[in-house]
């Protein structure tokens, strides 16, 4: 690294800020608790609590990508073309937030499409992106990328270079880079880590935002946009800034990782808008270079996460 890369100013680089659009209890944490019949009788908080999002946003002057549920979008059409109208990018995160490697083929299709027609229809614009509920495209479910190439997506955000007990390929590379397959070409977009020694630490937000103390967010970006003049790519999910939402019941690892510091959140997303640059995932990444997959990657040592 020469040494002008090595003292960037963090100011000169642009980060993506994402938003995981889905309700309290559409977490994947609460699959088997809250069957999906159910849904239509809990008590809606998303549309209040991304209105909160996109007022923080614009007291910022801060242009994000939402990654809508197509559940949300199909119910309330209108905040979609809020977050449109505002000058952000709507992408798409599954119409039913069900984990990628629990389905077939045919029906995560279907459920691509479902969600994928609805935002489009909703937002007057096209959707080039997606992310899969819970990152779950994994080893197990590596062929939906290929079905998302067939179905017109740009880029996927859903592979996180971590181990996990829900997700991750710790073999992958940390920053964007061309996917080939079978079906054309992808752009994976992977979320934020940073590399020290054999491991990939997650700075990228979402429980390693609520649940870690906010100095490693702000350390980890910090050491990414000025060591190696890298975004990070940072999700979090409406209902993080809602500590008042009610309380459904899971294990208890269940309920540390959803409502561990949900009061903190919103004061935590002020500190990092005021200290960092953020604007689309979009154009982010059409700023940045990058290389098809490298086979010499040195493997990352898996840590058992619990957050």
């Amino acid at each position: 690294m020469t040494q002008a890369a090595a003292t960037v100013s963090r100011a000169t680089v642009v980060n993506a800020m994402t938003v995981d659009v889905e309700d309290y209890f559409h977490v994947s944490v609460f699959d088997g608790v809250i069957p999906r019949q159910r849904w239509e009788q809990l008590e809606s908080r998303v549309c209040a609590n991304t209105d909160r999002l996109l007022q923080l946003f614009a007291d910022h002057h801060v242009s994000a990508t939402f990654f809508v549920l197509g559940w949300v979008a199909e119910r309330f059409p209108w905040l979609v073309r809020s977050i449109a109208a505002a000058g952000h990018e709507v992408a798409c995160h599954s119409y039913a937030h069900r984990l990628v490697y629990d389905l077939t083929p045919a029906q995560f299709r279907a459920d691509v499409c479902r969600a994928k027609a609805m935002l489009e229809s909703a937002a007057g614009v096209e959707v080039l992106g997606y992310r899969a509920p819970s990152y779950s495209i994994t080893p197990r479910s590596l062929w939906a990328l290929d079905v998302l190439i067939e179905e017109g997506f740009v880029y996927d955000a859903s592979i996180f270079p971590i181990h996990h007990d829900r997700y991750g390929i710790p073999l992958s590379p940390r920053h964007p880079y061309a996917l080939k397959r079978e079906a054309g070409t992808l752009l994976e977009v992977p979320a934020s880590t940073v590399r020290l020694g054999p491991l990939n630490l997650p700075i990228a937000g979402g429980g390693y935002f609520r649940i870690l103390p906010y100095a490693w967010t702000r350390w980890g970006i910090d050491r990414l946009n000025r060591r190696e003049c890298r975004p990070a790519i940072f999700y979090l999910h409406p209902w993080e800034i809602d500590p008042e939402q009610p309380r459904l019941g899971t294990s208890w690892l269940g309920r540390f990782r959803h409502y561990r510091n949900l009061d903190l959140t919103e004061c935590r997303l002020r500190a990092l808008l005021r200290e960092f640059r953020f604007s689309t995932l979009i154009s982010v990444v059409r700023n940045q270079s990058t290389a098809p997959v490298a086979t010499t990657t040195p493997a990352a040592m898996p840590l058992p996460y619990v957050w």
